[in-house]
């Protein structure tokens, strides 16, 4: 089963059950895809529909910061919920140890030496940011190459 079925059969357990939450953010991802596939004039597959989860994601966690400054725990709570429920159709994020690996293997094939400084961080970031996508958040992707580079 495709990504976009699994999404669509679990909006409509949302609405059976009544899970709000649940069921808003589905649709939000649903409208997500549909607004691609618009904009692209072709079918989103399921890496297409991973890297729109991600960016979601993103969008979310770079709200809870705000939320946070303006006291609102309500809208905080809403948007952890929400990325919870994201997170789910994920594919496995990386981890600290793995993602390091990445870089230390694509800073060796592009000739970078380890703690050889910031000058280097552009040729990293790209090539690993392409490993990665959909894998790993680019901040935590960022901090990983910078403790690398020294």
């Amino acid at each position: 089963m495709s990504l976009k079925e699994t999404l669509n059969n679990d909006f409509k357990e949302a609405m059976k059950a009544k899970d709000k939450i649940r069921k808003d953010t589905i649709n939000f991802v649903r409208a997500a895809i549909k607004q691609t596939e618009v904009d692209t004039r072709e079918e989103v597959d399921d890496q297409g529909i991973a890297a729109i989860l991600a960016k979601q994601v993103k969008m979310r966690k770079d709200a809870l910061a705000d939320f946070e400054a303006a006291g609102r725990q309500d809208m905080l709570d809403q948007y952890k919920a929400e990325i919870d429920v994201l997170m789910e159709y994920m594919p496995q994020q990386l981890t600290e140890e793995e993602m390091l690996n990445i870089v230390k293997q694509t800073a060796a094939d592009l000739g970078i030496e380890e703690g050889s400084g910031r000058a280097s961080m552009g040729k990293l970031m790209g090539p690993v940011m392409g490993k990665v996508k959909g894998l790993a958040d680019g901040n935590d992707v960022k901090n990983i190459v910078l403790k690398f580079l020294g």
